[in-house]
């Protein structure tokens, strides 16, 4: 494999790092970070060679190894992360790398592909955060119960703040409770669409729902006879 042709720069922090050096310590600086990436700890005579004579403040960003010889440790280290993670991608092209749709190997991984070694800690911090979202779905999926267009409801989901979220699954119990028959209760699409979840609950009454007792039976049947018998005047 060929010499990595590139390293992470992190802007912010090399302006931060060089606040204290003059406009030509930084060109000394930045020309002796590229000559280590390129050609590891560097002696005191290649730094001399390549930018003259240079300042206490640029070689205090420097540190010495066993050898005498001078490096960067922050470069060292993202050098040293963009390896592993290069040599992670090769060895898992060995292998047969990821399967194709038809369960075809994708073949081995080009000797350039220089990716990132972050992305797999970005990856893993959104598979985490999708996966907090996918519980507290969960949570209001059964909390609503009502099992319908669950691919749609799950899309609006998505597009809730946190803050909704929770306000939802605080208050589908609650409407819930208040709509026990289903085919009066919004989808859950609908629900989460409009943002029921900020609406009053308005508790259903039946007017009609209470049964007289005997007692009550007999009493109207009396007062029913005696408006009859007397002409329509009430007892």
């Amino acid at each position: 494999m060929g010499k990595d042709p590139a390293f992470l720069f992190y802007s912010s922090d090399f302006l931060n790092g060089v606040a204290d050096l003059t406009m030509e310590e930084r060109g000394q600086y930045i020309t002796l970070l590229c000559l280590q990436h390129q050609k590891g700890s560097l002696t005191q005579k290649t730094i001399r060679l390549s930018v003259g004579s240079v300042s206490v403040d640029v070689m205090s960003k420097f540190s010495k190894d066993e050898d005498g010889n001078f490096y960067q440790e922050r470069l060292r280290e993202e050098i040293e992360k963009r390896a592993n993670f290069t040599e992670s991608r090769r060895n898992n092209g060995f292998k047969g790398g990821r399967p194709k749709a038809n369960g075809k190997p994708n073949g081995y991984a080009k000797d350039n592909l220089m990716e990132d070694e972050n992305i797999n800690e970005d990856v893993n911090k959104n598979i985490n955060k999708i996966k907090v979202i996918d519980q507290l779905f969960e949570e209001f999926w059964d909390l609503y119960d009502y099992k319908k267009s669950r691919e749609k409801a799950e899309k609006v989901w998505r597009t809730l703040t946190n803050e909704e979220k929770v306000q939802a699954i605080y208050h589908a119990p609650l409407y819930v409770q208040s709509t026990p028959d289903k085919t009066f209760r919004k989808h859950p699409t609908t629900y989460l669409n409009q943002k029921s979840f900020n609406d009053e609950i308005i508790e259903r009454t039946n007017a009609t729902s209470h049964k007289p007792n005997a007692s009550e039976r007999r009493f109207n049947a009396l007062a029913s006879l005696h408006y009859v018998q007397n002409g329509g005047e009430d007892i």
